[in-house]
């Protein structure tokens, strides 16, 4: 009797919240996902400390830009090997970091993909493929995926433009052609860095970042 009256009142309480266990850890998962919102433009950027390919780790207290000066702002990527839009930009990033590094704006790229989901993106694969390709630039590894949700990154690559005061001034592509490079018509990244340069607030200050979704466990 008392056996049938529990599982009467377990009926009736999965009956009143609509809930089965399945479903309140889904639910669970859904709220936890929503929390990671990111930072937005105008707020400071996360701070990190993450290991380079060179083995040693960097954070904005010790990035210099190609001058060996402190920098004027920072061009964060989130990026990786595997990705096919993060390789076709892969060539983009390292004339941005030609191009800007001596300006005061060094590119800074983070890994930020599971390895143990996606092998090819592992640390050892990071420093073949930046050897291969001939990397200039930070290539840090996010390890243990806590940077990226901080930032707000959802693809790779996605772009975040900080400024001398840790603010985050842009967020989102490189330019209005991921894919194609051939196709670039606007250059939302170079647009927002000489924005900056002029005193003025990069117009637009956000843009839709396409690529890869980040890979978790």
């Amino acid at each position: 009797m008392k056996k049938l009256l529990l599982i009467s009142m377990s009926l009736v309480l999965v009956s009143f919240t609509g809930q089965s266990a399945k479903d309140v850890g889904s639910v669970k998962k859904t709220t936890e996902a929503t929390e990671i919102t990111g930072v937005k433009v105008g707020e400071k950027a996360p701070y990190f400390k993450l290991k380079n390919i060179d083995g040693k780790e960097y954070s904005f207290k010790n990035i210099m830009d190609g001058n060996g000066n402190k920098p004027k702002g920072y061009i964060v990527i989130f990026t990786c090997n595997t990705c096919p839009v993060a390789k076709a930009n892969e060539q983009r990033i390292i004339q941005l970091h030609e191009k800007y590094a001596s300006k005061g704006y060094p590119v800074v790229a983070i890994q930020p993909n599971d390895p143990d989901v996606v092998p090819g993106d592992s640390f050892n694969a990071m420093k073949t493929n930046a050897k291969e390709k001939g990397f200039e630039f930070l290539y840090l590894f996010d390890d243990g995926q806590e940077i990226f949700p901080k930032y707000g990154a959802t693809k790779t690559p996605e772009v975040y433009l900080v400024d001398s005061n840790l603010t985050v001034r842009y967020h989102g592509a490189i330019d209005d052609n991921a894919r194609d490079e051939e196709g670039v018509k606007e250059k939302f990244l170079e647009n927002a860095i000489m924005s900056i340069e002029k005193g003025q607030d990069p117009k637009p200050e956000t843009t839709k970042a396409v690529g890869c979704g980040i890979k978790t466990s």
